[in-house]
């Protein structure tokens, strides 16, 4: 299932402190979707260190990376 995170308003170091807690509790089956004002790469070192995957993608000015357990990608309804 989609857990959803908005850190768009936050200055750093926050929004990274909010997304590795929201990994903290993230299952197996869960991916998480941050809706971010830049792109955070320092966080993607930190999640490959803890073995997770992810994808990152621009849309009308705003960073949007999707985050999940490696090997266990996100379930997308196909239609």
């Amino acid at each position: 299932m989609e857990r959803k995170l908005d850190v768009r308003e936050l200055e750093p170091p926050v929004p990274l402190e909010r997304i590795l807690d929201m990994l903290d509790t993230l299952s197996k089956e869960d991916w998480l979707c941050v809706r971010h004002n830049r792109e955070p790469f320092p966080l993607y070192s930190l999640l490959k260190q803890m073995d997770f995957s992810w994808d990152s993608r621009w849309s009308n000015g705003e960073c949007f990376i999707r985050i999940w357990h490696t090997g266990h990608p996100p379930v997308t309804d196909s239609g």
